[in-house]
């Protein structure tokens, strides 16, 4: 019999992430997938893009609602409540073998509550990662880590943390950072593909740019994207091609979205703003920042520091919400102010000695084999009272 895996996904960020693994599993002659999508993937101000999985042939089992009414932290914590009534029904009648949540969503926590409180051995991808910037990603990625009962992690430091946390070695498998894989593979939009889409010319610079709010930070949401628009618009007035993607549904998210489109008609020709490229097209985007040049990923989302370096793109890191984490030598850090965010992004696109050392740089998230890894340990370890009553290390 084939081993029922439900698989969880929140957003179209995450969705990403976790597409190398969902391929695997589903291709595993041991395993079936039951595909559980929600949060953002479900709301049209976020882009509905769970028609991205269906685009990308992959079959959703169930949608699973949660409520979020507002845009604030109260909101947060009803949604996690109704997120775990739904997850409890939903696992309740689908009795999976395990169930596979990824990384610091809040989406992703309600999920792991359900499923553990169940009895359900849960993986967790992503764990031990450390980010210090404000926003509540670490508390809730160590909660879930705790929670579960596999881990896979995306580095050695990572491992090595989750095993100071009490965790038990065989439980912890360093298996390298999953959006890897397709890169690898060559998995994304060409050149050509771009350009006829969104009509981007790869011989010019560009600018790829996602500012996420702060969770702790997220009345000061509007604030902290006004500096990083007056910034993109300069350069997009010297001829720089920019392209804004929306922000996730955190806490603080509408507010970013309500300034982007306040300031849309304004925006000097050569900015485009869509909801969601898809991981498809947003590799294919970095691509051409890394390989053809000049480019530059800019913001605050989690790929520009675990995605780019596989591509030899620059990145402009704004902000504190990624402070803390892993990174390699094509990070510039740089705060709230339109100055100091034109500054970085001009030398990230035109410093030919950094340009030199971001294609060269060593990435520290792994190879490119993570889904086949993360699908034969899920095939083959045994299922018995070990796995579900942990033990603490310490």
């Amino acid at each position: 019999m084939k081993r029922k895996i439900a698989i969880f996904t929140g957003n179209r960020a995450e969705y990403g992430l976790q597409y190398p693994i969902i391929k695997a599993i589903s291709e595993h002659p041991s395993l079936e997938y039951y595909l559980l999508a929600s949060g953002a993937h479900l709301d049209e101000d976020f882009g509905y893009t769970v028609k991205e999985i269906e685009k990308d042939g992959f079959r959703v089992y169930r949608e699973v609602r949660l409520t979020m009414e507002q845009d604030n932290l109260f909101a947060t914590a009803q949604a996690i409540g109704t997120g775990i009534l739904s997850m409890s029904e939903i696992l309740a009648e689908l009795k999976p073998h395990f169930l596979v949540v990824y990384a610091d969503r809040f989406e992703g926590f309600a999920a792991a509550v359900a499923g553990t409180q169940m009895g359900i051995p849960t993986a967790h991808i992503e764990g031990g990662d450390l980010t210090e910037g404000g926003a509540l990603d670490d508390s809730v990625r160590h909660a879930i880590t705790k929670l579960s009962h596999l881990h896979f992690t995306t580095n050695q430091e990572a491992y090595e943390r989750i095993r100071k946390m009490g965790e038990e070695e065989w439980r912890i498998h360093k298996v390298g950072f999953p959006a890897l894989d397709l890169i690898a593979r060559g998995e994304y939009a060409s050149p050509e593909e771009i350009k006829e889409r969104y009509g981007i010319d790869p011989d010019r610079p560009i600018v790829l740019f996602t500012q996420h709010s702060v969770s702790t930070e997220y009345d000061k949401a509007r604030d902290q994207i006004r500096p990083s628009l007056e910034a993109l618009s300069g350069l997009a007035r010297e001829g720089v091609q920019v392209i804004i993607t929306y922000p996730n549904n955190d806490a603080g998210g509408k507010q970013i979205i309500v300034e982007i489109e306040k300031a849309r008609p304004r925006l000097p020709e050569g900015v485009q703003v869509h909801k969601s490229l898809g991981r498809y097209n947003y590799h294919g985007v970095l691509n051409i920042c890394g390989t053809r040049g000049p480019g530059v990923c800019a913001g605050n989302s989690s790929s520009g520091i675990k995605e780019t370096p596989a591509f030899g793109c620059p990145v402009v890191d704004i902000g504190s919400r990624q402070r803390g984490r892993l990174r390699a030598e094509n990070v510039l850090n740089v705060g709230y102010d339109a100055g100091e965010i034109g500054t970085a992004l001009r030398r990230a696109l035109f410093d030919g000695e950094f340009r030199e050392k971001c294609r060269t740089c060593e990435n520290p998230y792994g190879r490119g084999d993570a889904g086949m890894q993360i699908a034969r340990k899920l095939a083959s370890i045994p299922i018995d009272v070990n796995l579900i009553q942990k033990k603490m290390t310490y």
